[in-house]
Parts: C-alpha cells; sequence; structure tokens
C-alpha cells in the first residue's frame, strides 16, 4: 500500500486509542483558528473552516469546543497566534517526507522535527528538496467490504473523482481539490462509510519497502513526527506490500 492512503488506515486504526484524542482536539482547534483568522467565521463563505469543522465533529470534538476555536481565530476570544510551516526531509530508504506544521514558535519547532528525523535514521531537509515530488490533491478511502468495486467506481467518477483504486483493504479515491467537498458529499448521500478523507500530498513516485524492519523503521518516524503537537499532517511516498505490513504489525 502506497504511503499517503497506508498512513491514513494506520492513523485510522490507532486514532481510537482515548490517550490521544486529546492531542487530536488540540490540533484540529489550531487548523480551526487558523482557518477563522483567515476567512472569517461563517462556514458558508470560508471552506476550509467548513473542511476543519468537518474533521472536528468526526474526532467528535465537542461543539463548545469547536466554537471556542472559531471566536479565538476571529478574534472574539484572545489567544496565541499560529503560523503555517511546511518542513521536508528523507526518511529510511531515501523515503520523502513533508511536515506540515501550525506553530506559535518557529524558533522551537524547527529544531525539535529536526531532532526527530535524525533521531529514527531520517534526515532533515531544506525547504522544497522532496515537495516537488507530491502533488495536493483530495484523497478518500473506503473499506473494499463496504461496497463493490464496479459500483463505487460508477458513483465516484461521476461526482469528480480523477482515480480510484483497489489498495487491498480499502478503495484509495483522488481528486483535484475543487471536486473534494462535492466527492465526498455524493459518497456520505449514498451512505457509503468513509474511513478517511483529507486533502493530501500525493506522491507521483513510490519507494519500496522491502522488508519488515525497515517498514517498521519508516513508521516509528512517522509516528514520532506526527505525536509533535504542532504537526497538522505527514506526508510520504512509502510504499509496503502487504505481506511485509502484516510481519510488521
Amino acid at each position: 500500500m502506497s504511503g499517503h492512503s497506508h498512513w491514513a488506515t494506520i492513523k485510522h486504526k490507532k486514532g481510537a486509542a482515548d490517550a490521544k484524542r486529546g492531542r487530536l482536539w488540540s490540533k484540529i482547534a489550531r487548523m480551526i483558528i487558523v482557518a477563522a483568522r483567515a476567512g472569517g467565521g461563517d462556514i458558508s463563505s470560508n471552506l476550509t473552516l467548513r473542511y476543519s469543522i468537518d474533521k472536528a465533529k468526526a474526532a467528535n470534538m465537542p461543539k463548545d469546543t469547536i466554537e471556542k476555536a472559531i471566536k479565538r481565530g476571529t478574534g472574539d476570544v484572545d489567544g496565541a497566534a499560529f503560523e503555517s510551516i511546511q518542513y521536508e526531509g528523507y526518511g529510511p530508504s531515501g523515503v520523502a517526507i513533508v511536515v506540515e506544521t501550525l506553530t506559535d514558535n518557529r524558533n522551537r519547532t524547527g529544531p525539535e522535527i529536526k531532532r526527530i528525523f535524525e533521531k529514527h535514521g531520517g534526515s532533515f531537509g531544506t525547504p522544497g528538496c522532496v515537495s516537488w515530488m507530491f502533488h495536493k490533491k483530495g484523497l478518500i478511502t473506503v473499506q473494499t467490504s463496504s461496497i463493490g468495486e464496479d459500483d463505487l467506481m460508477e458513483l465516484v467518477l461521476g461526482a469528480g473523482a480523477e482515480d480510484m483504486q483497489n489498495v487491498g483493504e480499502v478503495y484509495e479515491i483522488t481528486c483535484e481539490p475543487s471536486a473534494y467537498e462535492p466527492l465526498k458529499k455524493a459518497l456520505e448521500g449514498k451512505g457509503i462509510p468513509i474511513q478517511s478523507a483529507d486533502i493530501s500530498m500525493v506522491p507521483q513516485t513510490l519507494v519500496p519497502i522491502a522488508t519488515p524492519e525497515v517498514a517498521r523503521k519508516v513508521i516509528n518516524l512517522m509516528e514520532a513526527i506526527d505525536d509533535h503537537d504542532d504537526v497538522q499532517n505527514v506526508h510520504a511516498n512509502f510504499d509496503i506490500p502487504e505481506d511485509v505490513m502484516a510481519k510488521v504489525s
């Protein structure tokens, strides 16, 4: 399975842990604050805010927490100012990794992300060193057990999807960012359960991971980065075959 969809699947399975729920809510709250600050608190005219609130609801974030984050963004409630910074680097076997952060202190976040790369066998890169390998796309995954491939293919292509592939446990559906909302609504309208949905950085080429040992190192690095409080999203171009992944688990 490829880095973008596979990492989404791994996070989905781990996301049920209550111990990480507070951290997830904190990250989504930052996303809401930044979206509201940039485009206002009206979800009808602020697509980024609506998308952030969808993520909050999917994570079962309390309504009052969402509302407070919006007010912080619009200036109705005092709070720290966050800025968006992207970091890039390489993992084991030359895996390309793009890290999206929201931070209130870039002098803290950059060195901490660099240490995580180095601690887990990676290398911290310069801006632009790997991001050229990725395209921004809407990425939605649906479990293969929930619907037949032909039926889903007909629906998503009619709703604006660029491509759909069966990658084992999930169907991976990609689209242009502008088609993301209509495509997601089309799936929800048919009652098709969505496993994960995001605007993601989809790699143009993949790095195959042949052994469980290397796969474990890559996943450990991805988890360590993703666990950092300032990190919003992590994108990578690894490709771990299912038989290798089974030995990691």
